[in-house]
């Protein structure tokens, strides 16, 4: 898990970033916005509608180490969902690569759409 950062196309919900969570084996990625002064609870919800509800509870989490993933409240949420947390190690892309690979690809996306001015929706599904 991971974040890109705007700017993002302006309407009527403005977001600012988007959290990047892409699934190891699949190798599926999903990018729900949020804002960058989103709290760690406001993350954890983000993660839970996103994909404890919709995909189950995952075993292993790879994050950076990120103050909103190793707070108090994010530990607990992970002992509770009985998930393990790993961190990636800074400057060691075969931790997390994949991820960053994504947040790549997801920026230059979003670099195009801002360039036609496309607004920036998130549609489950």
């Amino acid at each position: 898990m991971d974040w890109v950062t705007g700017p993002f196309p302006q309407g009527k919900e403005i977001f600012n970033a988007c959290l990047v969570i892409v699934d190891w084996y699949s190798k599926c990625g999903r990018y729900p916005p949020c804002h960058k002064e989103d709290t760690a609870t406001d993350t954890a919800l983000l993660f839970w509608n996103n994909i404890i509800f919709t995909c189950g509870v995952p075993r292993i989490i790879i994050s950076d180490t990120d103050p909103k993933f190793t707070s108090e409240f994010w530990t607990n949420l992970y002992d509770m969902l009985g998930t393990k947390l790993a961190f990636s190690i800074a400057y060691h892309p075969q931790t997390d690569g994949l991820a960053e690979k994504m947040i790549q690809t997801m920026e230059d996306i979003i670099r195009r759409f801002c360039s036609y001015g496309i607004e920036y929706k998130y549609h489950k599904g």
